[in-house]
């Protein structure tokens, strides 16, 4: 059952927004900002909602490694293919501008790509995918990050977590939307469980020594310092199949840095080498295919949602009461929050009115009553 206070969608929405103003981005800019990180909460994914909205976002425009204006340059341009340099602004701007090209593509040639560089965190992957998806087509993504995983039998963060995104049109009321890390637990999860006192579970961080770490503010001190790192999906070594997470990561690796070269692996630390902090420098790949071009999109969604239907309806395993699809729980967390709002926590909280007190707004929330 949530105890945590709800705050409406509009409200939340137009608060972050001004704070995003106050800071710097301009009112477009902001409003697509806002939308991004409100989409994670719509879909339950707390760990890229309004949690990220201080530390990832605005604490990164004040310490100068994001640039709340974004220049987006276009380096590369052909008839299905882009290669944009984002200029150390909002990643979640460059790739908004970087789907509608490639969709307006799409339409006209049946596949488009492109790819970002010099970009900063871009939010949650599955929103530039479902964007695709919205204009029936199926989306993909994937974008590299601070180092935080180890390669398998290795010790040292070395690639992101690297997400692998895929959203696809169906005939049910929600699309098929794999949106995941490709580490077994994102840095995001472990600032939630951080924020919200609760340790990280054990197997999910390997130490210098071998062993895991599960005190969850520890975690993210010690990477930063290269002391610990996030295991690929499969976990350590080969035997419960860790080499397929290692090796998925390291495509998303070369995806995002390789196709417009851009910086990899120990150069996306947010360090220069003297330890102070610099521009993340991150890159970004996308990729939209217009199922009209083959055997048209009615008789994608239909084949696709025959698919789902029939995998939740397999036979379950004891004690287990339903199957889901991916997509399928971000959906019914929507139905549940839609009129609702946002459940947000003690220390989400104090952020807001702290915000809401530094940038001289006039807001008012229903949890401080």
């Amino acid at each position: 059952m949530e105890t945590r206070p709800y705050v409406a969608w509009e409200l939340i929405n137009n608060f972050m927004i001004d704070v995003f103003k106050a800071y710097g981005v301009p009112e477009e800019d902001a409003a697509i900002c806002a939308d991004v990180l409100l989409e994670s909460d719509r879909r339950g994914i707390e760990s890229h909602g309004c949690n990220r909205f201080k530390p990832i976002y605005l604490d990164r425009i004040k310490n100068g490694t994001l640039l709340p204006v974004t220049n987006c340059e276009i380096i590369k341009d052909t008839p299905t293919t882009v290669v944009m340099d984002a200029h150390n602004g909002m990643g979640m701007v460059a790739s908004h501008k970087m789907m509608e090209m490639l969709i307006e593509k799409a339409k006209i040639y049946g596949m488009a790509g492109g790819t970002i560089f010099n970009s900063t965190h871009y939010g949650i992957a599955g929103y530039w995918s479902t964007m695709a998806e919205k204009a029936g087509m199926i989306g993909i993504t994937g974008t590299n990050a601070r180092p935080s995983v180890a390669p398998t039998f290795g010790v040292e963060p070395m690639m992101g977590t690297n997400p692998l995104t895929f959203t696809m049109p169906t005939d049910e009321q929600f699309p098929f939307n794999f949106d995941c890390a490709t580490s077994i637990v994102q840095n995001g999860k472990i600032e939630y469980y951080a924020r919200s006192g609760k340790e990280t579970p054990a197997g999910l961080v390997v130490t210098k020594d071998g062993n895991t770490m599960t005190e969850s503010a520890e975690i993210l001190a010690e990477m930063r310092k290269g002391n610990c790192a996030l295991l690929p999906i499969g976990g350590l070594g080969e035997e419960t199949g860790g080499y397929k997470g290692y090796g998925f990561t390291t495509i998303v690796e070369i995806l995002s840095a390789a196709l417009s070269g851009g910086p990899h692996t120990k150069a996306l630390t947010g360090k220069d080498e003297n330890g102070n902090n610099a521009m993340y420098r991150l890159g970004h790949f996308f990729f939209v295919i217009n199922p009209e071009f083959f055997m048209g999109l009615d008789t994608f969604r239909h084949t696709s949602g025959d698919i789902l239907r029939a995998l939740r309806e397999s036979d379950k395993a004891p004690g287990q009461e339903r199957i889901y699809t991916a997509g399928e729980k971000e959906y019914l967390s929507w139905l549940e929050r839609q009129d609702k709002g946002v459940p947000v926590g003690e220390a989400i909280q104090k952020e807001f009115i702290a915000l809401r007190d530094e940038c001289g707004l006039s807001y008012k929330f229903p949890f401080e009553n």
